[in-house]
């Protein structure tokens, strides 16, 4: 393993399938069970999931929602879709624990930063939902946070498209893959990797982020593994 320990970041978009929005139950089972391969080789996983199949706080104050109360809202959607993803691990007999930003006693663990790492050391799968907690952060925010806080060697950001490309290869079929960055490369290049705030807590705490295509089969395990798959953006 390249990795002992890592913080997977999806994003909620990636449990639709084929549909423009909610939960696919088939596509939530099979990326479980690429999850498993990785938790089947000893890695320490975290998981955060984004909500924007369900609901986006930002577009909701774009249209009059007041943005605080839309970005609640929002965290309550990657709950929903953790809870999911959750019950797809534990039908593999996985031992998971969820873990919340916003206190729900009933569904999840309150976010203590020692109990996660417990968790993890005892190699039960750790989701982390519900943000931060706090208005005005993205998920990739909180994964990057989350990715910190517990010592992640990597941050793994799986997405709908191969890698980091120079522009967007919906828009522009030109558009190069990177495979490999630093930092101030993505910087200078203005690319696009994660937000402002999740890069620069990578780049302050030295968390290789490595982008990489979702759809692919094994692209997760192989993540891990260090192989060459995707870009990954380091220091170096």
């Amino acid at each position: 393993m390249a990795f002992q320990r890592v913080l997977l970041k999806l994003s909620g978009e990636a449990l639709m399938g084929e549909g423009a929005f909610g939960i696919n139950p088939d596509v939530v089972r099979q990326i479980a069970g690429e999850i498993k391969d990785v938790h089947d080789d000893g890695v320490e996983l975290a998981i955060v999931i984004g909500g924007g199949n369900i609901f986006r706080g930002l577009a909701a104050s774009e249209q009059g929602m007041e943005r605080v109360t839309g970005d609640h809202m929002g965290m309550l959607a990657t709950v929903i879709n953790t809870l999911a993803m959750q019950d797809a691990l534990e039908k593999l007999d996985l031992q998971t624990r969820l873990l919340t930003a916003i206190e729900m006693k009933e569904i999840a663990e309150p976010y203590i930063k020692r109990r996660a790492e417990r968790h993890l050391q005892r190699k039960r799968i750790v989701l982390f939902a519900a943000g931060t907690g706090n208005p005005y952060f993205t998920t990739d925010t909180a994964a990057a946070l989350r990715a910190s806080e517990i010592g992640a060697d990597a941050l793994l950001k799986a997405t709908q498209v191969e890698g980091i490309y120079t522009a967007d290869p919906k828009v522009n079929p030109d558009a190069e893959l990177l495979p490999t960055l630093t930092y101030q490369d993505a910087l200078s290049k203005g690319l696009r990797v994660m937000d402002a705030a999740a890069f620069a807590l990578c780049m302050e705490n030295r968390i290789p982020i490595h982008v990489f295509k979702l759809q692919t089969p094994g692209n997760i395990l192989r993540a891990v593994r260090g192989e060459d798959v995707g870009s990954v953006v380091s220091a170096d």
